[in-house]
């Protein structure tokens, strides 16, 4: 898919891992509305048509439409080549990130946007920028649930990592709640 807006800059909301909660994809879209792309790297546990406006690829527990969403993806953006997949597939835990990192290569990605480890990473690698939001849900670094706001011009990419501050909802499942209570999330 190839995204040059006659903007400066494309504006990019970078999420992973929301594991069913849907409220904080609706507040991504609201609170961000003037962006130009929402890019999901995957483990939303929605069906397609639940996630409206965002540019997706599956995850691990997206079962419910494993036959409608890419695997990965390629994103080209004002002269940048974007590799994205959650990770899951490319194991990342146990030989780092080189299969991805080979995977972008072979497509002539510069950056790649993943998912997967519910954790932040910001980091450039064999020459391929790795950018992961870590997980709007829950990370396992102990660290707050997160998203990324990603800006790509012709010449550089910025990333910013933002907290997520989940809102407190009727919809919250007694175990989400004792979660929040337990650990103090409320």
């Amino acid at each position: 898919m190839r995204y040059n807006t006659f903007m400066d800059t494309v504006n990019i909301v970078l999420v992973s891992d929301n594991h069913g909660d849907q409220n904080c994809l609706a507040w991504l879209k609201e609170t961000y509305s003037d962006y130009d792309l929402f890019v999901h790297c995957g483990d939303s546990e929605m069906d397609a048509e639940q996630m409206g406006g965002y540019i997706c690829v599956r995850g691990n527990n997206d079962y419910s439409y494993y036959s409608r969403i890419p695997d990965t993806m390629t994103l080209h953006i004002k002269g940048h080549t974007v590799y994205v997949c959650h990770g899951h597939l490319e194991p990342i835990s146990f030989y780092g990130f080189k299969p991805m990192i080979r995977n972008a290569k072979n497509i002539g990605a510069d950056t790649v946007f993943f998912g997967h480890v519910h954790t932040v990473h910001d980091t450039t690698e064999d020459g391929i920028r790795l950018l992961n939001p870590g997980s709007i849900r829950q990370n396992r670094d102990g660290s707050p649930p997160s998203y990324m706001l990603v800006h790509i011009s012709e010449d550089k990419i910025e990333a910013e990592v933002k907290e997520y501050v989940r809102k407190k909802t009727k919809t919250d499942s007694f175990l989400e709640k004792l979660i929040r209570f337990l650990t103090k999330e409320q």
